[in-house]
């Protein structure tokens, strides 16, 4: 795994391409280089994971017209390699990212299709005079970019990008109004204005200031009819089939083990696997939540190397460290950050069970919105419209006014109620979103930004909808939250944390063709009953015990009001103080000072999310907009490749 960065612009670029490769040391600091050729200049950091001694990028092809930095791995680059070979392709190392360059040549852009894997990809072809950007098909590797007139400068993580000169630092409004409500950012924009993301299994063409961008790949599975033994069977399969192939590594490996199904069933697989000397990892914060016991039982049964690690966290003391890394504010940061510390201690690739959960119908929220899915086909659009959604938009105003915080999460519960007719918005509250009321906005914000502000967060989500054939069923939630919460919440945060420890992760849930099987199992199979992942259940029976198979959902998690009760309250006082937040000029003061001097209760986890996320934004906002704090990085020599 590792960090890329480049640069086109006229002009000599060495410094800056330097400081940027030693800005993304944390994910390769194993070797560092760059390679130029007139105004294209390509950075590259390496962690060492295949190929340990002849992999050090860039790569070139044989005549040296085509270079590539690439961060990623390519689970089927022995397949693929072979192939090339018989087709006349001569190789110079063993890793997967020479078989890049020679699929390049041989098939062009069309190359990504073949790829299985996670990626993000630069390839300079010198011939055609174009840069050639790409990411996975499903956004595990992350990839940014800025560009203006002739320029276009794109790196794996933001810091890098902002830190050249001619990038301006200024806040994305948009994208904070997204945050505040989704507490990530759905979209292909970032915190910073005019900094983007390329988003999952698309590819830019950069070529004399021009950039075109195409889509390589989308999800196009249509469900089929499958029987239970025969969906229980390809889903034992397929996970199997993808363990196996993200098992290729030149280092040792190990799992994050929750004690949940997804991570225990790829111990599971493992083990059947013949994996010896598996080590496994589960973090704790000594709440009621952790989930300790569960994971031994699953460790015990397979014999794992079983580590544990439990923390006595005050979360914020360290919230600076972990902002800078995700470069965004958010709440789900600190377990990652910790338990790959943690791990790193021990291996440089780790499994993770990500992505079980939205395939599989696995979260509570896919629970509660089922019901609805009857009362939604039932009424009408325009009733929702035009009667539930003027007297919700009422009743809120009504609570704000007249009772107190704690309420809030039982008028949100009869608003989610009265949107039947309208299950994008039934959806987007549970996961949150708040701002179908003006009453709210003006609550949460200041007058200012909240003049300024346009546009509602549903307009990120309704392309997504519009391709459905069942806008009401738990179908189209899962699609949903597949291109959404996973894609920018999840996977962010595990790429971010993880790469903060130079640990690589990997997550067998999202192989490509596991994906594609479990898109075609309808979803009325995968939850049956109001039971979460049922399907998937039975098939891990007879694998895992029974403990385990029954046990509800929990996770690396952190419970906001205990740490509310621990040093939220104190952190978000000191830095959420009237001056600074006057001068933001995003939040209104009142409203946060009256989450802070309410009682502490367990129905104000809402507030104490939205606190959490607004006091790291302003973390945020100092280190990366108002200073050049966010300069860091060892004094590492960053080697230069000649062509």
């Amino acid at each position: 795994m590792c960090g890329i960065s480049g640069i086109i612009a006229k002009g000599d670029q060495r410094a800056h391409i330097k400081r940027m490769c030693r800005l993304l040391h944390h994910r390769g600091p194993e070797s560092a280089s760059f390679f130029h050729k007139n105004a294209t200049w390509l950075g590259h950091n390496r962690l060492r994971i295949i190929d340990l001694h002849t992999g050090d990028q860039p790569i070139f092809n044989e005549d040296k017209s085509i270079a590539i930095v690439f961060n990623g791995e390519i689970y089927n680059y022995r397949e693929l390699k072979n192939k090339l070979i018989q087709k006349g392709h001569q190789f110079r190392t063993e890793s997967d990212t020479e078989v890049i360059v020679h699929q390049y040549e041989e098939d062009g852009v069309d190359c990504f299709q073949k790829l299985n894997g996670i990626f993000s990809i630069a390839i300079y072809d010198m011939k055609k005079e174009e840069v050639i950007l790409a990411r996975d098909h499903f956004g595990v590797k992350p990839l940014h970019y800025y560009q203006k007139g002739q320029e276009l400068i794109f790196a794996s993580e933001i810091k890098a990008i902002i830190s050249h000169p001619n990038v301006p630092r200024e806040t994305n409004n948009w994208a904070v109004h997204l945050m505040s409500n989704l507490r990530y950012i759905q979209s292909e924009q970032t915190l910073f204005k005019d900094i983007f993301r390329l988003a999952p299994g698309h590819f830019m063409i950069w070529k004399k200031g021009q950039s075109k961008i195409k889509t390589f790949y989308k999800i196009n599975v249509k469900r089929k009819n499958i029987s239970t033994n025969d969906a229980i069977e390809g889903i034992r399969f397929h996970l199997k089939q993808a363990i196996k192939r993200q098992l290729v590594s030149d280092v040792p490996m190990g799992v994050y083990l929750s004690g949940g199904l997804d991570s225990g069933s790829i111990v599971a697989m493992m083990s059947e696997l013949g994996v010896k000397d598996l080590k496994t990892f589960t973090l704790g914060f000594n709440e009621p939540t952790d989930e300790f016991t569960p994971a031994k039982i699953v460790a015990k049964q397979f014999s794992t190397q079983h580590h544990e690690l439990a923390l006595s966290l005050d979360p914020l003391s360290q919230m600076e460290e972990v902002i800078w890394h995700a470069e965004e504010s958010k709440i789900n940061l600190l377990q990652g950050y910790h338990l790959s510390k943690f791990v790193g201690k021990h291996v440089k690739v780790v499994l993770g069970g990500l992505g079980g959960d939205e395939l599989f119908a696995g979260y509570d929220i896919h629970r509660l919105l089922k019901p609805f899915e009857w009362f939604n086909r039932l009424t009408p659009s325009q009733f929702e419209k035009y009667i539930s959604a003027p007297f919700s938009s009422g009743l809120g105003s009504v609570q704000r006014k007249v009772s107190s915080l704690k309420w809030d999460e039982v008028r949100r519960g009869i608003q989610i109620a009265m949107a039947n007719g309208n299950p994008l918005k039934q959806l987007l509250m549970i996961r949150n979103v708040w701002d179908f009321e003006s009453s709210m906005n003006k609550q949460i914000y200041s007058q200012e930004f909240y003049r300024q502000r346009s546009g509602s967060v549903k307009q990120e989500f309704e392309q997504i909808l519009a391709k459905s054939n069942h806008p009401q069923s738990l179908e189209t939630v899962l699609d949903i939250e597949f291109q959404s919460k996973m894609v920018n919440d999840y996977l962010l945060t595990e790429d971010r944390m993880s790469m903060s420890h130079s640990v690589e992760e990997r997550v067998p849930f999202l192989d490509k063709d596991l994906v594609e099987f479990a898109f075609s199992i309808p979803a009325s199979m995968k939850m049956e009953r109001g039971e979460t992942k049922s399907l998937f259940r039975k098939s891990m029976k007879d694998i895992l015990p029974e403990s385990i198979l029954n046990r509800p959902k929990w996770g690396f998690s952190v419970d906001p009001y205990i740490q509310f009760t621990k040093d939220l309250k104190s952190t978000a006082t000191e830095i959420l103080n009237e001056d600074f937040i006057k001068n933001q000029n995003i939040y209104n003061y009142d409203y946060i000072k009256s989450i802070i001097d309410a009682r502490p209760h367990p129905k104000l986890r809402w507030h104490y999310n939205l606190l959490w996320m607004m006091t790291g934004l302003a973390i945020w906002q100092n280190m990366f907009i108002d200073s050049t704090d966010f300069i860091r990085g060892k004094k590492i020599t960053v080697r230069e490749v000649t062509h």
